[in-house]
């Protein structure tokens, strides 16, 4: 799940899933530094898990950069995967969907990365925003229709 959050967050800054890697074993060793001092106050662990985690994205965010990635050596057969056509459609409506989700207010942003990208349960990322479950659903509904009616809207334009 970390891994997931990781990429869905640093996937816009760097391009690279190595990017997200890496701040997702960082976050491994910062829980592993915390858990000594962990308390249990009701909530659930994995709420803390996300809370260092975000902390670990914000860090990797301020300190972003383009990265280059090294090629270890030429294939030795042709590459099977989407041409330069698809591969810039899909760029251009993965940056469309991005900037669709940096409308959003920042709650319902969250909220969808977790839902959606990171696949967490209604339960838990309500226990992570401090919502019900029940509440989850219904805020991720409205998210969701928003996002929707900009979608339609800036096709208008």
């Amino acid at each position: 799940m970390v891994v997931r959050y990781c990429r869905a967050r640093l996937g816009r800054v760097s391009g690279h899933a190595h990017t997200s890697d890496d701040v997702a074993q960082e976050v491994c060793i910062a829980l592993l530094s915390a858990l000594p001092r962990y308390q249990d106050m009701g909530r659930p662990f994995v709420a803390f898990v996300f809370g260092i985690a975000a902390h670990k994205v914000a860090d990797a965010l301020r300190g972003a950069r383009p990265a280059d990635v090294p090629i270890d050596s030429v294939p030795d057969c042709p590459d099977e995967g989407p041409g330069p056509e698809e591969a810039a459609v899909r760029t251009v409506e993965a940056e469309r969907a991005r900037a669709l989700l940096r409308e959003l207010p920042e709650q319902q942003r969250k909220l969808l990365v977790m839902r959606v990208v990171a696949g967490l349960s209604a339960d838990e990322t309500g226990h992570v925003l401090g919502m019900s479950a029940g509440a989850v659903r219904v805020a991720q509904h409205r998210a969701l229709a928003r996002l929707r009616e900009m979608a339609v809207a800036s096709r208008l334009f």
